[in-house]
């Protein structure tokens, strides 16, 4: 079946890879090196998922490799997860469109990581075991918290799963001249068959290769915009003033985030959301103790931190060469060719030619494949492992909730090609702000206070929870993204982009005081379990690899 699945994946690519001769007048010539390269990668990660389905036996290898990643291993494929799309074109494309307030996405989405090094890596790996629900429900109710951390967790991964089928399906349109729905329909089959097969173990390596391909390719990239400046950037920031049409303003905040509490709220839903990603607290699960989970986030923040710092070169980057007069070719009736989210890839052909377009576009390609990969099986664990196992059947065996696992990641896959199609026109970047303000609202707090907080009760953590995601996303739904752009209304009724302020200070606060006022035997029971629960969280006792602490 694998087999069978595989050739027809690779027989969609070189159908879809000839073109489509009623796209627009401007589409490009057949990039040959693209091609090769797009090639190269499918099949060999389709050989990782090959070898990985042969090693996949029990619902641990499914989710967490068995517990057999390293962190180093794992701190690469973190940052892999973390470098998506919305990273790499997103927030490039931002810069490109924006300056300074792109750079605001960077800062902000590097700042979560201390939050997680400090205060969550080495708890979370000594408490759970598949997902982060583990942690919440390990002394409070297990429907209650499981049940709500799958509603969370399933919020986050469907908006996050939107903004990178929308750069998948922008860059194949952009470099083969595909269709932008026949593009999002391809990497929901390449995506399925990675999960479905492969499960944790081939998402794990294709997010290590991933990453190392992407660092190499976007060093590439920054070393030749600042080798045209002699290596200052305060020239390559000049030579983007005088390029863009908003000259010296795009070094200066305002002109995409143009209020204080847009700021904050922004700033609060990267910061706090990064620690909410269900995608990313699953990888603690892969190490095999507690230290190698602390070497995990040491390592994928410093390449992380790394990335953001060429990105912003990057995008500098773009504005100063594709605003040139050598950079008309890009432009359809005075737009970018592909919309703002291609800005990086646009660059690249100008520093590199086709050879190191194909190569950019092929490493974006798995960039996305490989986060979609690890967003379906974070949600597909929510399901089965979660809601299923936890909650309906405590008694199912390692192979139903696999072969649920399976089928859920066919249906995300579905939902998630169906939304990329309906939310084409939005920036990526913007998307996953959205994705890390309901994680920051609905995930972070619970598990925060679960970890920290004695006084925390089943009732206070389910009603302030649900509060918190219910309104993180009505908040998203009634604001001027969605309720003006999407559904067509003339006047949003929630004026802020950005919810995270307002949704991240009602969970907390509703959680407080439902916890507080939670006088039952119940409650009093579960602020008692906070003692032993410290303990095996400090100190490993009782967890897998706790020898090693």
């Amino acid at each position: 079946m694998f087999k069978i699945l595989s050739l027809i994946a690779i027989f969609a690519i070189s159908v879809f890879a000839a073109g489509d001769a009623s796209f627009e007048a401007v589409q490009r010539d057949l990039n040959i090196p693209a091609i090769i390269m797009f090639f190269i990668f499918i099949v060999g990660t389709l050989g990782i998922t090959y070898w990985a389905a042969k090693k996949t036996k029990s619902a641990s290898d499914f989710y967490t490799a068995g517990g057999g990643i390293t962190g180093f291993q794992n701190g690469l494929a973190i940052a892999g997860d973390y470098m998506s799309a919305a990273a790499f074109l997103g927030v490039s494309g931002l810069i490109y469109l924006k300056g300074y307030d792109g750079v605001i996405y960077a800062v902000s989405f590097l700042v979560g990581w201390p939050i997680i090094l400090f205060f969550m890596a080495e708890k979370l790996r000594n408490l759970g075991k598949f997902t982060f629900a583990d942690i919440a429900a390990y002394r409070l109710g297990q429907k209650e918290i499981r049940t709500l951390a799958a509603f969370g967790s399933l919020s986050v991964v469907i908006l996050y799963l939107i903004a990178q089928m929308v750069g998948a399906g922008k860059l194949i349109q952009v470099l083969f001249g595909m269709e932008y729905e026949f593009a999002v329909i391809l990497v929901g089959v390449m995506m399925i068959i990675y999960v479905t097969f492969g499960g944790m173990l081939a998402t794990t390596w294709v997010q290590i290769i991933k990453a190392c391909l992407l660092l190499t390719g976007v060093s590439f990239m920054a070393v030749m915009v600042l080798y045209h400046f002699d290596f200052n950037f305060e020239a390559l920031a000049v030579s983007a003033t005088e390029n863009h049409k908003d000259g010296e303003s795009i070094l200066a905040p305002g002109g995409f985030i143009s209020d204080p509490i847009s700021a904050i709220s922004l700033g609060m839903a990267l910061m706090l959301g990064t620690a909410g990603l269900p995608h990313v607290l699953m990888r603690f699960f892969t190490v095999g103790n507690a230290k190698e989970a602390r070497k995990s986030v040491v390592y994928a923040t410093g390449f992380v931190g790394y990335f953001w710092i060429i990105i912003t070169v990057v995008g500098f980057g773009a504005i100063a060469f594709l605003n040139s007069a050598d950079g008309a070719q890009y432009f359809v009736d005075g737009k970018l060719f592909g919309g703002n989210n291609m800005a990086s890839i646009h660059l690249s052909h100008m520093l590199g030619g086709n050879a190191f377009l194909g190569f950019i576009s092929a490493v974006a390609f798995a960039t996305i494949l490989a986060v979609v990969s690890g967003l379906t099986l974070a949600g597909a664990s929510a399901i089965s492992h979660d809601i299923y196992a936890n909650v309906i059947n405590p008694n199912a065996t390692d192979e139903q909730i696999v072969k649920l696992s399976k089928i859920t990641v066919i249906i995300i896959g579905i939902i998630g090609v169906i939304l990329g199609i309906a939310f084409e026109s939005q920036n990526i970047a913007y998307m996953v702000g959205l994705a890390f303000g309901i994680a920051a609202s609905a995930n972070f707090p619970i598990l925060f206070l679960s970890i920290y907080w004695r006084g925390l009760t089943t009732r206070g953590a389910f009603i302030g929870g649900f509060i918190g995601l219910i309104t993180a996303v009505t908040l998203v739904i009634i604001g001027p993204i969605v309720w003006v752009q999407i559904l067509g209304n003339a006047e949003a009724i929630f004026p802020y982009k950005h919810p995270a302020l307002f949704s991240v200070t009602i969970a907390f606060v509703g959680i407080w005081l439902f916890s507080k006022t939670d006088n039952s035997k119940r409650g009093k029971d579960e602020k008692e379990m906070f003692r032993a629960q410290n303990v095996r969280a400090n100190t490993g006792i009782g967890s897998a690899g706790a020898v090693e602490h």
